[in-house]
């Protein structure tokens, strides 16, 4: 017996093998792991002629539902920096590329026409263009094989993709096509791309393409169309006319649009490509198993057999078809019939377009929710680690706003954006530099890894016998210490830690007051070791420490957390510091809490770093892409926030127990500084007293962080009734002060995030840079002139001055002009208060900018007047001492949206500090600052006023809120 004899006579009998000698190939609508282990691809290659795979959504869901791919899943279950599509992709790549390589001897010998596998882009990405062009060039780029073709659908948006991936010269398997003038428009888009990527020099023999058109999806919706119109008709003819219409629709729409393939390809301008090697576009008949038992099982298959056309079949159609599949040249056949039978169709009142319309969109739909199962059998199937223990999350939203959140949502889960930030991708912001700054997304971590380091310095310090630890610096480089400083109690053996972020002469002095410099460590903090107040702050305690224990030991007393390379690195190296710590050039200062800016700080002070870091981690990995979107707490965070700062509540309020009250000042750093630019942002409301619903709009957005354990119910009862009137409450429950590491982390990513939204660069912060410029020109004016620049007010009464720009002095001038008659206070310093509070408007913020000293009895008396205005206007109210929310809130103040009403506070010191080495006092830095931060505010046309007190600031800020009172 001759078993190659045997083998070609079965062959010759095979009726899928006879397809070929009518020009049809015959490709396989299935993939599973065990076809490639079990060679038995490879078989239906040698026995069956098979020429080509597809997949799609639906295969792979249930080949992972099935198990085939549990061992592959187990693997992955430990990778945090893949979500569910990041591990199905690694898994159908792996598929399709050993598919491609079973086939590539059929690419091969049929030099390049058949041979091909395809694989599918994310059906969410269906509407969206840009979307699909990333993917398909990524996945192209990551299969690496020749005979792959990527899977893009048919729709008004994944046409223009389909010519530009043509024209950089990758396959495409065009899918879900159902109409002809669809079809046309696929193939001069194809054309179109082929010529482009002729003239750009490119092999144009090597690029295939297929338009995969579907067949029985269209009699199964004309069938019941028609079906439906019989059971209502009565004529006789027409019913006559309706069934003969019954399952032919399919088949005669197949074989015009073969026509049209004829006609297209036929052209001159095809030709001409042709002759330099082109190889056509083929139609490839899609979705050819028979769902109607009454017809024949293979009638999708012999009613469209034709030259350079594709078949491709399931696995049942396939054995089928070879056991009893009459194979003939049919595409051409009965034409007229065909167009007979689409007349007859319009004649009965059924409308193609509105057939193929509802299909392509249920097609898109079917494919998406095939997706969302694929996607859960993913996360169903991939054994889980332990999941991370995370502070309690949740969202009481309007009916608005969390339409919007899941749109968001929707958007963020389709095109991989959480695993995409992780990866760096800049283009989740503006495509600038952002990918430089997202070093702080590992720092946890690695100080985790470095903890040794960390309690090796803390030893050092209690061992070093001080009683006081005293932080200079500004902004990301201050505001996590004060945090820690306020929330944590003494740790006993260690010494206190205290802030210095001030140029207020009155401040500094409190502060040296409450530490004995002979035994006090200062930290001199300063991430480019260039900012102002950092330096003379060291100048001022260095010498003072020399004063105090002498020049020699003084450098003992310092250390210093920087950049490297920076200047301050040069200042300690040249004064003997103690320590340098670095940060990481990659982590802009906000964002910058668990890296050493927050870390030394924490373990100089005895905190449990280690503890710290660890619960810290657990929030890191939540927020990680393995985390699905809806469950990630960061993310979630982000997309509640953008997606309100869009619907027009752009404040967001923050409300904070007792004993954590002072992470809101971290808070309104981080989201001021990265959101407030190009005209929007978020601005955030810290120490804002909560009142009544009744007195806040629909610009808010409310946070809750609350202490377990140690909340408070007054809090609680208003945050309900809030929450009840339908203002938008996130609340966050956090179960202890430890729990302060995870929400550094958690906001940080919501940052990110709604900064995403937004459409901004959540780090870097350019009208911050503007009031340094400003204040640096009036500081050096002074060192050479000896004065600031003189200033006149526009207003000057009762010891106080009222100083604003030009612009802003001719409308409020106007503004008290136009008071009616008998209004009139006869105080021109009560009606320009007047004037400039009246510009308040719905969905404006009041924010009083005080250039004081920072004391619980000032801030007493500004929150007694923000209260008056929040409860007269409804307007959210801020308040912010200077310099220090010039590192802050006041890069939103200038560069977010202009709702603003600034009421800036300066004052004459009642007694001056000088800075060693300089001309210039804290008291003229304080002051350029002020000015420097007014002209920007006026550069920037923002409603401003500033009021200038005498030395007595408490008496200036008792009359200035007694008039304020009278105003309102």
């Amino acid at each position: 017996m001759n078993p190659v004899g045997t083998l070609e006579t079965a062959k010759a009998a095979n009726p899928v093998i006879q397809l070929h000698t009518f020009g049809q190939s015959i490709w396989l609508d299935y993939i599973r792991r065990d076809l490639m282990k079990s060679g038995e691809l490879q078989r239906l290659i040698t026995e069956d002629g098979l020429c080509g795979m597809t997949s799609n959504p639906a295969i792979f869901e249930k080949s992972i539902a099935g198990g085939q791919y549990q061992d592959f899943l187990d693997s992955l279950a430990g990778r945090s920096d893949l979500d569910a599509k990041g591990r199905y992709e690694l898994l159908a790549i792996r598929d399709i590329q050993d598919a491609a390589d079973v086939l590539a001897p059929v690419y091969k010998n049929t030099k390049k026409r058949d041979g091909y596998v395809s694989l599918e882009v994310s059906p969410y990405l269906a509407h969206d263009t840009n979307g699909t062009l990333d993917e398909a060039r990524r996945l192209w780029k990551s299969v690496a094989r020749e005979n792959l073709m990527i899977k893009v659908p048919g729709t008004a948006e994944g046409i223009p993709a389909f010519r530009q991936l043509i024209s950089e010269g990758i396959n495409v398997n065009v899918t879900l096509l159902f109409a002809q003038p669809v079809y046309e428009e696929v193939a001069a888009a194809f054309i179109d791309g082929v010529e482009t990527f002729a003239a750009s020099g490119g092999d144009i023999s090597k690029l295939a393409s297929v338009a995969s058109f579907f067949i029985s999806r269209i009699d199964v919706l004309v069938d019941s169309l028609v079906n439906e119109k019989l059971t209502k008709e009565t004529d006789a003819s027409r019913k006559a006319k309706l069934q003969s219409i019954l399952g032919k629709v399919a088949i005669a729409n197949g074989k015009l649009t073969y026509e049209a393939y004829q006609r297209i390809f036929s052209s001159s301008r095809w030709k001409a490509l042709a002759a330099k090697g082109g190889q056509t576009q083929r139609v490839l008949w899609a979705s050819t198993s028979t769902k109607n038992s009454a017809y024949r099982d293979v009638v999708y298959v012999e009613e469209l057999i034709g030259p350079d056309t594709v078949n491709t079949v399931p696995p049942a159609t396939l054995e089928a078809f070879r056991d009893h599949g009459k194979p003939r040249q049919s595409l051409t056949e009965g034409l007229d019939d065909a167009r007979k039978t689409m007349s007859d169709l319009a004649s009965v009142g059924i409308v193609m377009k509105d057939v193929t319309d509802k299909l392509t969109t249920d097609g898109v739909k079917l494919f998406a929710d095939a997706f969302d199962k694929l996607l859960a059998a993913v996360e169903q199937n991939t054994k889980p680690t332990r999941a991370p223990k995370v502070n309690a999350q949740t969202a009481s939203l309007p009916a608005d706003l969390d339409g919007a959140v899941k749109k968001n949502l929707n958007d963020w889960r389709v095109r991989g954006k959480v695993r995409r930030l992780w990866q760096g991708d800049a283009s989740l912001w503006t495509g600038e530099d952002e990918a430089k700054w997202l070093g702080w997304l590992g720092v946890a971590e690695d100080q985790l890894a470095h903890a040794s380091e960390l309690n090796s310095f803390a030893e050092e310090v209690k061992r070093g016998g001080f009683s006081d630890i005293l932080l200079l610096g500004m902004g990301g480089s201050s505001l996590c210490p004060e945090v820690l400083a306020l929330t944590y109690p003494q740790t006993p053996g260690f010494p206190r830690l205290h802030i210095l972020d001030s140029t207020d002469p009155a401040q500094i002095r409190s502060v040296e007051q409450k530490i004995n410099l002979a035994k006090t460590l200062f930290i001199v903090s300063s991430k480019s070791g260039s900012t102002l107040e950092p330096n003379i702050y060291k100048q001022y305690f260095f010498e003072r420490v020399q004063q105090t224990i002498g020049a020699d030991k003084a450098g003992s007393h310092f250390i210093a957390i920087t950049d490297p390379g920076s200047k301050m690195q040069l200042v300690a190296e040249r004064n003997n510091f103690r320590h340098i710590f670095y940060g990481l050039p990659s982590i802009g200062g906000r964002y910058s809490a668990l890296s050493n800016f927050g870390m030394i700080p924490a373990a100089a002070m005895g905190l449990d770093t280690q503890r710290f870091l660890q619960r810290t981690k657990e929030m890191v990995d939540a927020c990680k892409p393995s985390t699905p979107v809806e469950k990630n707490p960061g993310v979630m965070l982000g997309l509640i926030l953008g997606s309100a700062a869009k619907l027009g509540r752009d404040k967001i309020t923050l409300i904070t127990s007792p004993g954590i009250a002072d992470v809101g000042a971290w808070l309104e750093q981080l989201i001021a500084e990265s959101t407030g630019k190009l005209g929007k942002g978020i601005i955030p409301v810290d120490r804002e007293t909560l009142g009544a619903p009744d007195v806040y709009g629909n610009d808010r957005i409310f946070a809750y962080l609350r202490l377990e354990g140690a909340s408070d119910a007054g809090q609680d009862s208003k945050v309900a009734a809030l929450e009840k009137s339908g203002q938008p409450v996130v609340r966050i429950t956090l179960a202890d002060t430890y729990s302060l590491g995870p929400e550094f982390f958690r906001w940080e990513i919501a940052t990110a995030v709604a900064g995403s939204i937004l459409g901004i660069n959540a780090f870097n912060q350019p009208d911050v840079e503007a009031s340094k410029i400003v204040t640096k020109q009036l500081t050096s004016e002074y060192e050479s002139e000896g004065a600031l620049p003189a200033e006149k007010p526009i207003v000057e009464e009762a010891g106080i001055k009222l100083f604003t720009d030009e612009k802003n002095a001719t409308e409020l001038a106007k503004a008290a002009a136009r008071a009616p008659a008998g209004s009139s206070s006869g105080s021109a310093l009560k009606d320009y208060l007047h004037a400039h509070l009246s510009r308040l408007g719905e969905n404006d913020y009041f924010a009083l900018l005080a250039y004081i000293e920072m004391n619980a009895e000032h801030e007493s008396l500004l929150q007694t007047l923000r209260m008056l205005v929040r409860d007269r206007k409804h307007v959210a109210t801020c308040l912010g001492f200077g310099p220090r929310f010039l590192h802050s809130t006041g890069q939103a103040y200038k560069g977010g949206p202009n709702s603003g009403v600034f009421l800036q506070i300066t004052c004459d010191d009642a007694q001056d500090l000088q800075v060693p080495g300089q001309k210039y006092t804290f008291g003229v830095v304080k002051a350029a600052q002020a000015r420097g931060d007014f002209q920007v505010l006026a550069d920037r046309k923002r409603r401003a006023l500033r009021v200038h007190l005498g030395r007595d600031v408490k008496a200036g800020l008792v009359k200035l809120t007694e008039l304020i009172k009278q105003t309102l």
